[in-house]
């Protein structure tokens, strides 16, 4: 028996045949359904006929003479989401910049949980839902991560020879996958400790002189200049000497890097056609990259143990027999012998610098800005880290304990959620998919959950926009949000970020030891705002002062 099958509306409608006869159910039936039409919750898929009608049995689905429409949950019928109105040549640009991240939340609450827009010719639907986020962010048939495509933010950046950048259907992605997430393992991080310890505490000469001539800083600036020094220190065991004195500007690996990213998201906001041009910044672009590999390679080929013993991958104790995150990568070996072929070591080394400083340069600036912007965090802060120093004049911290001082783990997880670096995961649609609502993404879209919304989403959260670290003092809370996807801040799924144990740690370690040792101040002229044109969420002016908290007569009252 032959039944006709659509979803959608009109001339947009998607219509299948099936015949039903094999089927002893309506539950079986809605199975094969939901697979031939993409949709991503089988449990929310209706029947219904040309009168509205819901077909609850197999025998009300063979009695119906009509096409049978398919819908989420007896809503309307499949859609596209909605989105603003285009304009000729920059569709909804001016509906999107420059404050990305405050539109993002307008729109949403104007058009729904799902949203399409169309900038400069490139279509990208946005979610700022949960349970349509973790959909999105599975590795199944619906959905993928291909950094190939035109569209996507990281196309310009697209390097299929490490795990961040590559497709995950690239030949890079399961090797890259193997040996990558135990170099940021917990047991790993923990093994970094004295070197995260010791880059943070590097810019303590610098900040001592700014401190004394009662001196206000660019805080991204600093941060900057510290999170390329520890990461450099974790993944390359090398010293950037970025804090002989305040004015020390960044070593030239960093300062390739931070052009190369900067030039990278310009690109991005670009028509497609650009990136063909001989000239001006895709020209640049070409030309930074190739020097942020060459530096890179030539650091690394200084850190690395060519002669040493090959390392076993299975063995957690390994990592500690290795010098460096690149060391590891580029000795360790399977259970079959068997490595990770050099172009991947590199690619990796390179990723792993370049994404791992850029984000905590970015976290650390918004905990600075947290401590000064609410109050009262910074003193419980301080009161919580003195009490586990004690008498100690050079505190050695070790893993477990840093990551048991409850205050400051609720500190930047409120840090997080109110003031994330990471905006814009983007997944890839596979065939075209129905996601929870009835929204009917085409094949080969481009779809954002976009983490800040998810994070503030009123729906989720109670008093979305307080700065609230109390919110995560209570037992399972935690867990409770990362179950339903309403805190997300490092990704989820086979694509999560695998340094995020790494990140976690280094923003800790860099807490305990500036808010012992210093009391800050906010100095910003005017009100702060973010970069919207940088692959992160970067304050751009953002100025604090800070004084030594020895000397007891300069603190506040």
């Amino acid at each position: 028996m032959q039944k006709e099958f659509y979803i959608g509306l009109g001339g947009d409608a998607r219509i299948h045949d099936l015949d039903i006869t094999s089927f002893a159910s309506v539950e079986q039936l809605k199975k094969t359904l939901a697979k031939t039409f993409g949709f991503a919750d089988t449990e929310s898929l209706w029947l219904v006929d040309q009168q509205g009608s819901h077909l609850s049995t197999l025998s009300d689905v063979q009695n119906t003479k009509e096409t049978i429409e398919l819908r989420a949950k007896r809503l309307e019928s499949i859609r596209e989401p909605p989105g603003p109105r285009l304009l000729p040549i920059v569709g909804n640009r001016y509906e999107l910049y420059p404050d990305v991240l405050g539109n993002y939340d307008r729109l949403f609450s104007i058009y729904g949980p799902m949203i399409k827009t169309v900038s400069m010719g490139t279509t990208i639907y946005h979610t700022n839902d949960p349970e349509i986020a973790r959909h999105l962010l599975r590795e199944d048939d619906l959905f993928t991560k291909s950094t190939s495509h035109p569209s996507h933010p990281l196309y310009y950046m697209a390097d299929q020879d490490c795990l961040f950048t590559c497709d995950s259907a690239s030949p890079a992605f399961a090797p890259s996958r193997k040996f990558v997430p135990p170099t940021m393992s917990p047991r790993a991080v923990a093994h970094y400790m004295p070197l995260i310890q010791e880059a943070a505490q590097s810019i303590f000469p610098a900040f001592d002189q700014l401190a004394e001539a009662d001196l206000a800083v660019n805080v991204y600036q600093y941060m900057f200049k510290l999170a390329s020094q520890i990461i450099w220190r974790v993944v390359l065991n090398q010293d950037l000497k970025h804090f002989e004195s305040p004015k020390s500007p960044p070593s030239l690996p960093v300062r390739l890097f931070g052009q190369y990213l900067s030039l990278m998201k310009k690109a991005s906001m670009r028509p497609q056609w650009f990136k063909h041009l001989p000239f001006g910044d895709p020209a640049k672009l070409k030309m930074v990259r190739q020097q942020v590999l060459a530096t890179t390679e030539e650091a690394m080929n200084v850190s690395i143990k060519k002669d040493g013993a090959p390392l076993s991958l299975a063995d957690p104790k390994s990592m500690q027999s290795a010098t460096c995150v690149a060391d590891f990568l580029y000795r360790a070996r399977d259970k079959e012998g068997k490595g990770l072929p050099y172009e991947l070591v590199l690619g990796n080394v390179v990723v792993s610098c370049g994404a791992g400083f850029t984000t905590s340069a970015s976290l650390l600036s918004w905990a600075l800005y947290a401590l000064v912007r609410y109050p009262g965090n910074q003193e419980r802060l301080f009161d919580e880290i003195a009490s586990h120093r004690g008498d100690t004049t050079d505190k050695r911290w070790a893993y477990d304990e840093l990551h048991g001082l409850k205050f400051l783990d609720c500190f930047v997880k409120e840090v997080l959620r109110l003031h994330g670096p990471s905006f814009q995961t983007a997944r890839n649609a596979k065939q075209d998919a129905v996601l929870p609502g009835g929204y009917l993404i085409p094949k080969g879209s481009i779809v954002i959950a976009c983490f800040p919304s998810i994070q503030k989403n009123p729906a989720h959260w109670d008093n979305p926009t307080r700065f609230d670290p109390d919110r995560w003092m209570k037992e399972g809370f935690a867990a409770q949000q990362a179950r339903q996807g309403s805190y997300t801040p490092f990704a989820a799924g086979g694509r999560g970020c695998v340094g995020f144990t790494l990140a976690l740690t280094q923003v800790k370690v860099v807490l305990a030891e500036l808010v012992f040792r210093y009391y800050f101040q906010d100095e910003s002229p005017e009100a702060v705002v973010y970069d919207p044109e940088f692959l992160v969420v970067r304050p751009l002016n953002f100025y604090a002062g800070m004084t030594r908290r020895e000397d007891r007569s300069n603190l506040p009252k």
